[in-house]
């Protein structure tokens, strides 16, 4: 049974930084992803990476901001957050997928966690 958990979010001011993990088990997946979603607003990719780590990719809105990593000993991924801005708030979401085929499509991820809340007081 896959299960994915999230940790991590909080309140923080512009500016500052957060540190999101998502702690998977049961098995190990070809594809990780950071998705979020506003009030109001549909889920949106942030970010993704390759089981090995070797490919990354981001959205525009998050580049040169966010880093996504994982530890495969652990096999635990993480999001890394620095100049955070009060759009970057949302529940943010860990996501997994079988294919090796990259997407950013939320649609296309097998496995959700249950989110976790960031928001960015200004």
């Amino acid at each position: 049974q896959v299960e994915l958990v999230e940790s991590g979010g909080g309140l923080v001011q512009a500016g500052g930084s957060l540190r999101l993990s998502c702690a998977a088990s049961g098995r190990t997946f070809n594809r990780y992803g950071w998705f979020r979603q506003a009030p109001g607003k549909e889920r949106e990719f942030v970010a993704r990476i390759s089981w090995n780590g070797g490919t990354t990719y981001y959205a525009d809105s998050v580049k040169g901001r966010f880093t996504i990593s994982r530890d495969n000993a652990k096999n635990t991924l993480y999001l890394q957050m620095n100049s955070l801005k009060p759009e970057d708030t949302a529940v943010y979401y860990c996501a997994v997928r079988d294919s090796v085929v990259p997407t950013t499509t939320p649609s296309s991820y097998d496995y959700w966690g249950q989110g976790t809340q960031v928001t960015v007081s200004s």
